[in-house]
């Protein structure tokens, strides 16, 4: 995971980002961390293996959706909120409402 790239604000798109959140575990992570907190991956509780989480956490930043850096060994994740919100206004918070409403990606803790 050295030197993940991530898009720039400008460059992160629609069809991207709409594709990186068409799964309940990826939404039940943007949900997570819309909270503003960064997390270390180790403690993000999901039901599938490590490998499978590493997956949908680089979608997710590929995709623009989070900020990954590391620190030594540890990887830490955030929520590009205020780009995404800059880039499509409305679309973050319409997406945790229907998150919310529908009880959607419940099975993804902290």
């Amino acid at each position: 995971m050295r030197d993940a790239k991530h898009p720039a604000t400008a460059e992160i798109s629609l069809t991207r980002v709409l594709a990186a959140l068409s799964d309940p575990i990826r939404l039940g992570l943007v949900h997570l961390l819309a909270d503003g907190e960064e997390r270390a991956w180790s403690e993000l509780r999901v039901p599938v293996a490590k490998s499978t989480l590493s997956h949908h956490l680089k979608v997710l930043r590929d995709a623009g959706v989070t900020r990954t850096r590391q620190e030594g060994t540890r990887c830490f994740v955030r929520l590009r909120a205020n780009d995404l919100r800059g880039r499509f206004p409305g679309l973050l918070d319409a997406l945790l409402d229907t998150v919310r409403a529908e009880d959607i990606g419940t099975e993804v803790g902290a």
